[in-house]
């Protein structure tokens, strides 16, 4: 066996093999026998004495049988019956042979036994590697190994469908989804309501709920029953869409005369509470709690996280810190979701420093914060001016070895490019690039900010052609930026130069530019090509403001032409209505 397997031939003939072999060494032997048997018949029947043999050494010591000591006097009266020899060969042979083939249907079911036992262990390891596969998103290769078993005669069982329609579903090839579904209809094992379940939230997660809603319709024809998950699934996305009245009615047309009993689960009724909060119907929302309460229904922190994000939207903060106050009375401790819920609020109300101390209170609570918490408050104290304490909360980030997202970093270079302030937005810069986050447009647009707020034009126009050198490709604010700084420094010909590249390269002007320039003309005493300029804009489509018109204004004013002035007053108030 070991050579065979050795020399890479199959199990299963290896095994053969042996049979063969013990087969030919039994029928060897009962050959021997026979034979030796009928060398003593001879002897005793023609009389040949013992010790004389033929050339073969078939007679002689090696034979020394009688008849005489196969049976007995007592049965045979000491006559010898050769029949009855023959008889008890024939037996022995027969019983042999029965033995062997016992031995080798034994041997035969055993294989069997053996082949069946290692197919269902394929399939099991099969079926084992295609939810591995499904989970570690190697879906090409999941779906192969799929198509290889159907080849050999072997289908997947629902269960595992299940995962591969859940996997494409997740990755938005709804078509491919579709496809394995119909393949499920038309080969097995047929779709249960877990699959339209999963395929229907595809199709929400998508945002078309009409595709989900025509999926629902054909579960029934398909001899599917949809359930309590299939009905919170569009209700949901009929409540993120608005159309709560909707949501409603298809709960009662799922459910029948058990939906009054469904609006009181937990999940369904935490669904249309916030679907009440989204169209605004604070009191329909607390209908929907209040029943909770009255029917005892089980409250979890999302429930609560609804109310209190429902009563963020109407800016009742204080009403969202009663409802936190009664999580943590039942045990029920807030998670993330719940802390950035009212840090976001607080944010947007300018209340910095109450969210300074949720974000404390939410640590000391050891719900870890994450890079939204982060986002949030750092955005806040860079809009409220407060640059130094959100570079303090960026270094805690560092500190707890949270790597920021880009967008941290270029929150908090550009408030200390808002306060000119180079050196420490250049530090963060580079703290960026030690930490292996690269820059982007914004980044630079940041710094470039913070060196034209210095005044240093020719340090500005070096970072832009460091962009060009990192494959960053300067945009609209770039120019921006640059042509506003030339045209403040009265370098009227560099900003028309940056202007010129601009369009090569395909970045579309836009009313800063064309008022930057407009500024930089004025400044220079060249009023014609202002007034060029703002005819250009005005026939370009874009929206003008009031700013362009102010600057020629006050231009005329200075040269003491008010009555040009005037004039282009009239044309700001004929093209303002």
């Amino acid at each position: 066996m070991a050579l065979s397997i050795a020399g890479g031939e199959p199990l299963f003939a290896s095994s053969d093999l042996i049979i063969l072999r013990f087969l030919n060494q039994a029928l060897d032997s009962i050959k021997q026998n026979v034979l030796k048997i009928f060398a003593s018949v001879l002897c005793c029947d023609l009389n040949v004495d013992s010790d004389i043999r033929d050339d073969n050494g078939l007679f002689g010591d090696s034979c020394p049988l009688k008849t005489e000591n196969w049976f007995s006097k007592k049965d045979f009266d000491n006559k010898g019956d050769p029949q009855a020899v023959f008889n008890i060969l024939d037996a022995m042979l027969k019983d042999s042979l029965e033995r062997l083939k016992s031995m080798r249907e034994s041997i035969s079911l055993g294989r069997i036994s053996f082949t069946q036992c290692t197919l269902d262990l394929d399939y099991t390891r099969h079926i084992a590697l295609i939810k591995d596969l499904c989970f570690e998103g190697k879906l090409g290769a999941a779906l192969w190994l799929r198509r290889k078993m159907i080849q050999k005669g072997v289908f997947p069982d629902v269960l595992t469908h299940n995962y591969l329609v859940n996997q494409l579903c997740k990755t938005g090839e709804m078509d491919k989804a579709d496809w394995l579904i119909r393949e499920m209809i038309e080969m097995g094992p047929s779709p249960n309501c877990a699959t339209y379940n999963t395929f229907i939230k595809g199709y929400c997660l998508m945002n078309n709920v009409d595709k989900a809603l025509y999926l629902f319709s054909t579960m029934t024809n398909s001899g599917v029953k949809p359930d309590r998950v299939t009905c919170n699934i569009l209700v949901h996305a009929l409540c993120k869409r608005g159309l709560l009245n909707d949501a409603v009615k298809l709960l009662e047309e799922i459910l029948g005369a058990d939906s009054d009993k469904a609006a009181s689960d937990m999940i369904t009724s935490t669904i249309l509470m916030d679907g009440s909060f989204r169209i605004g119907n604070t009191a329909q929302a607390l209908s929907h709690w209040d029943e909770m309460l009255e029917k005892n229904t089980e409250r979890d922190v999302v429930a609560y996280n609804v109310l209190i994000h429902g009563f963020c939207l109407s800016r009742e903060i204080n009403t969202s810190y009663k409802y936190f106050c009664e999580m943590l009375k039942l045990g029920l401790p807030p998670d993330v979701f719940t802390y950035n819920t009212l840090i976001s609020t607080l944010c947007r109300e300018g209340r910095f420093d109450e969210a300074c101390y949720i974000h404390s209170a939410m640590s000391r609570s050891e719900v870890a914060p994450d890079q939204i918490t982060y986002k949030m408050i750092i955005q806040g104290l860079c809009i409220d001016g407060n640059v130094l304490k959100a570079n303090d909360f960026l270094l805690s980030m560092l500190e707890k070895s949270i790597v920021p997202e880009p967008l941290i970093w270029n929150l908090v270079i550009n408030g200390y490019a808002r306060c000119g302030d180079i050196d420490n937005a250049s530090s963060i810069r580079d703290k960026m690039l030690a930490h292996g986050v690269a820059p982007n447009v914004y980044t630079f647009n940041a710094l470039i900010h913070a060196q034209v707020k210095g005044g240093n034009i020719n340090d500005a126009y070096s970072l832009k052609k460091q962009m060009i050198l990192s494959g960053i490709f300067p945009d609209v604010v770039t120019y921006n930026l640059l042509i506003g700084a030339a045209c403040k420094l009265g370098h009227i010909y560099f900003a028309l130069q940056l202007y010129d590249e601009m369009v090569r390269r395909g970045c579309e002007p836009d009313i800063i530019t064309y008022t930057e320039l407009i500024r930089g003309h004025c400044g220079q005493g060249n009023t014609k090509e202002a007034e060029e300029l703002l005819v250009k804009i005005q026939k370009s489509g874009l929206v003008v403001d009031h700013v362009p018109f102010q600057i020629l204004i006050k231009k005329y004013c200075k040269m003491r032409e008010p009555h040009l002035a005037f004039y282009l007053y009239q044309r700001w108030l004929i093209g303002d209505k």
